[in-house]
């Protein structure tokens, strides 16, 4: 069973009971039902969606890509109730509040839904420049993660993709992905990467954990099929880029090892590193690669996940640079991780202008 299967099994029964208590004590500000009712209301919900999910893990299709969406939404739009709900219980111990308020803050799920769709699939171009001692010519590298092609982001994620990077393919060397190309939510057939064939400009993939999830050698397929070039924990060279991908590692994965890490550095050139998290910064910096490119948080998505992503991981995103004057920069990401929504953080390529350092 794959883990994204064992994942919607084991979370279904939680989910139904999470619902039954968020309609319980939703309905209750207004026409309070009996449990029953709400119990055949929460089971229908998460019945609906286990089975749209599944049937799309086997075959992707419309109905199945539509359902999925429409019940990603919905559990956004059931955490935010949910905050909401505590809020008013809360305050209503101390204060009576007025109908007209509860409904105010109860609308204001739908208004705020509306704005992080919206922002979830508006792809923006940002830039950084990072400063580096031993580059002799300025280098523009894009950096790119997460594009999560599934059953929520699906075709029209890769088309928006490769439309953008056309943009760029003039005044940027190479563009990078960190990872997570796909999302585990629907098959990847060996077509689904194509548009980014037409991108006049060296892409590179190193895997992150979710291309696991479907079946790796798919995700590989489909990316060589589209001319990207996989680094499985393996380098290539770009004009003064030595690039090395080191894969995403579970527990029965065995990574290279620090001195394994160290024989990929050509002391002549820049030296990358593409690691899906951002982790093992100091140890790849030891290694003496100047750059760590990594993806993976999502810089938390959508508030007020953003805060706890910056408790969890530290380095969730942004450009971060060590004593060693090395670097490390954690992309938000192009696509979105089970709910297509975003709201504090940006859907985004990043430029990143590699400039030699001013004494």
């Amino acid at each position: 069973m794959s883990f994204r299967k064992r994942r919607v099994l084991m979370m279904t029964p939680l989910y139904i009971i999470f619902e039954f208590f968020l309609l319980k004590y939703l309905f209750l500000l207004f026409y309070p039902l009996d449990d029953l009712t709400i119990a055949l209301m929460a089971l229908i919900l998460g019945l609906m969606n286990v089975g749209s999910m599944l049937l799309e893990l086997k075959k992707s299709r419309f109905i199945t890509r539509l359902l999925t969406e429409i019940f990603a939404i919905w559990i956004w739009a059931s955490m935010m109730y949910l905050i909401e709900l505590v809020i008013i219980y809360s305050v209503s111990i101390f204060f009576q509040l007025d109908y007209t308020l509860v409904l105010i803050i109860l609308a204001l799920v739908p208004i705020i839904g509306v704005y992080a769709y919206w922002k979830a699939h508006n792809l923006v171009v940002n830039e950084r420049t990072i400063e580096l001692d031993n580059l002799t010519k300025e280098v523009n590298v894009v950096h790119l993660s997460d594009v999560h092609f599934g059953a929520v982001r699906y075709k029209k994620i890769i088309r928006q993709l490769a439309d953008t990077l056309k943009t760029l393919e003039d005044s940027c060397e190479v563009a990078i992905i960190s990872g997570d190309m796909a999302d585990g939510s629907s098959v990847v057939l060996e077509d689904d990467f194509m548009p980014l064939s037409e991108v006049n400009m060296p892409i590179i993939f190193t895997p992150g954990n979710h291309d696991y999830y479907i079946g790796l050698e798919n995700v590989k397929k489909a990316c060589r099929k589209a001319g990207i070039i996989v680094l499985d924990n393996e380098s290539t060279q770009i004009g003064d880029l030595n690039i090395y991908g080191l894969a995403y590692s579970f527990d029965d994965i065995n990574a290279p090892g620090i001195d394994e890490l160290k024989g990929e550095i050509k002391n002549d050139k820049t030296n990358i590193m593409i690691y899906h998290v951002p982790y093992l910064w100091e140890e790849h910096s030891k290694a003496g690669f100047d750059i760590q490119l990594s993806g993976h948080t999502h810089g938390g998505q959508f508030h007020p996940a953003t805060w706890f992503c910056r408790l969890l991981y530290g380095y969730n995103r942004g450009l971060f640079k060590d004593e060693r004057g090395h670097y490390m920069h954690v992309t938000t990401g192009v696509g979105s991780m089970d709910q297509p929504m975003r709201w504090g953080t940006d859907s985004e390529v990043v430029i990143l202008r590699l400039k030699h350092a001013l004494v």
